[in-house]
């Protein structure tokens, strides 16, 4: 492999201790799909149709009596 030339010249200190900082980065990772809906909200969608449906049909069974 070729050497490759740093703008920064590497500088040891001759005397005491040497100390490196571990400074942390980024890292990207695959995005995460999330559903447009959760389940809970699809489930109370459901159960919001169903009591909807249910008020209807009592609705038609008064009138029908009413006749």
């Amino acid at each position: 492999m070729p050497e490759v030339k740093s703008v920064f010249r590497e500088v040891l200190p001759k005397q005491g201790q040497l100390s490196m900082e571990d400074v942390p980065t980024m890292i990207l990772c695959k995005p995460k799909l999330l559903p447009l809906k959760s389940v809970t909200l699809e489930k109370l969608e459901k159960m919001q149709m169903e009591a909807q449906e249910a008020v209807k049909q009592q609705e038609l069974a008064t009138r029908e009596q009413l006749q």
